[in-house]
């Protein structure tokens, strides 16, 4: 992005006043002057400076109903300033410097899955309609040029999904289960189109309304206790050919394959989160099965584990016990170190993210209702870790084999006051590291934005 039309932007933003910005977030006020196009009538703001945090926001996409992927899903491509995004009935692409979308395939029943990160491919299912919501159906996989948008035909799956793709670019990883189960019974679909959750409702034995957490931990248990027998296989992207890599009955999800390592999957048992041994890797072969996480005390929680880029760490949300103290915690593959880095309760977020240099961390926060129970926890975060060190340099005599402390320093880069967070945010950083990427409804429709990670001059 152009760093002297943004200065200059940001600039003039800020000698407006926090009257203009204000107007700007409610969706009320003109769009900047950056040169880019102007929010028409109705429209969210196009570009302003976030009066509470002073970090210089900027909308990406056109369309109400548009998607960024999820927090761990690669959506740049290869050039490091290309992002794939959904807009309705399209897979698009958006230039990162000029900001220019372009569409790339259009049709309905389309799921953009991710972007390889060596061709410049990306990879998408189309969805028969009418699939019976809750019941097993079919899936032709596709692989397209982000370039050309010529597509090509990897395989059809008769049920399950895709979730990730090695680092060469020569597998699918995905999951499939004897049989679906819906999250919320007697939906005739188990999701409202606004949001990422399900409508998930029920009720104490005394006949009172559970909130929307509480709901959704019954229904997740109810799924867990099913037992129903699942695979991770993977698919080959040249032949098609499906292997079978773990078979349980478990609940498995959350598959993703390391972003160096083309043989390294990670996975977890899904399910409440103080229930199950959730974080897992294994091989492609199918050895090496190895439990990430041990939990040591009641109400323990791990979860929405990640790689960082370059492979070598799984981080995850660790919290001893759950809703009380939390923790980014780091496991290294090669050695086995392991490093906590603490934040306080309003700074927890539904996801977390890494920089591609390792050097930075970002949350996208989490309303009153969540695990933490945050009273001002609706906020987008940026945090820098510092290490704790051993005081006046004296070491315990086992300090390498003990868990590396640390905390993270917080500075609050969006006020999400207005969003609702059944659609999670789901940050990313841009391949610079100088933006992270998220969703929002803040100003009513969904739309994908990126705040600055400097702030603005």
């Amino acid at each position: 992005m152009p760093s002297l039309t943004r200065r200059a932007a940001a600039g003039a933003l800020v000698l407006a006043g926090l009257g203009a910005t204000a107007a700007a977030r409610a969706g009320t006020g003109p769009a900047n002057g950056t040169g880019s196009a102007q929010a028409g009538a109705g429209d969210p703001p196009r570009d302003w400076i976030d009066p509470d945090t002073g970090h210089r926001v900027i909308r990406l996409s056109d369309e109400p109903g548009s998607a960024s992927l999820y927090f761990h899903q690669n959506a740049y491509l290869p050039d490091g300033r290309t992002l794939l995004i959904t807009t309705p009935g399209t897979i698009s692409a958006v230039d990162l410097e000029t900001r220019a979308i372009r569409p790339i395939i259009r049709g309905e029943g389309l799921t953009l899955l991710f972007a390889g990160r060596r061709t410049g491919d990306f990879y998408f299912t189309r969805t028969p309609p009418d699939d019976g919501a809750s019941q097993p159906f079919p899936k032709t996989v596709y692989a397209a040029s982000a370039a050309t948008g010529a597509e090509r035909t990897i395989g059809t799956i008769p049920s399950g999904s895709i979730g990730s793709i090695n680092a060469d670019e020569t597998l699918l990883l995905g999951q499939w289960a004897e049989r679906d189960m819906a999250l919320q019974p007697n939906a005739t679909r188990g999701r409202d189109g606004r949001f990422d959750q399900a409508a998930y409702a029920a009720t104490w034995p005394d006949g009172t309304p559970m909130t929307f957490a509480d709901a959704k931990e019954v229904r997740l248990n109810d799924r867990l206790e099913a037992r129903i027998p699942m695979e991770i296989f993977t698919l080959d992207v040249q032949t098609g050919e499906r292997r079978i890599v773990h078979r349980a009955t478990d609940w498995l999800n959350h598959l993703q394959f390391s972003p160096t390592d083309p043989g390294q999957i990670m996975f977890c048992h899904e399910g409440p989160w103080h229930k199950v041994d959730r974080i897992w890797t294994i091989r492609t072969d199918g050895s090496g099965l190895t439990r990430v996480h041990a939990r040591t005390m009641n109400m323990e929680i791990a979860g929405h584990e990640w790689f960082s880029s370059d492979g070598q760490t799984i981080w995850y949300d660790l919290q001893t016990p759950r809703g009380q103290k939390f923790t980014v915690a780091g496991y290294d593959l090669q050695t086995g170190a392991r490093t906590h880095y603490h934040l306080e309760r309003d700074e927890w977020s539904v996801h977390f993210n890494s920089s591609h240099d390792g050097a930075l961390f970002a949350g996208d926060g989490g309303d009153a209702e969540m695990v933490a129970r945050a009273r001002d926890g609706k906020w987008l975060y940026l945090f820098r870790p510092e290490a704790i060190p051993d005081v006046a340099g004296l070491h315990a005599p086992n300090a390498a084999d003990l868990i590396r402390p640390g905390i993270f320093r917080s500075e609050r880069l969006v006020n999400m006051a207005a969003h609702d967070y059944r659609l999670e945010p789901n940050i990313t950083f841009t391949p610079d590291n100088r933006w992270i990427v998220f969703r929002s409804n803040m100003h009513g429709a969904n739309h994908v934005y990126a705040v600055e990670v400097a702030k603005a001059a």
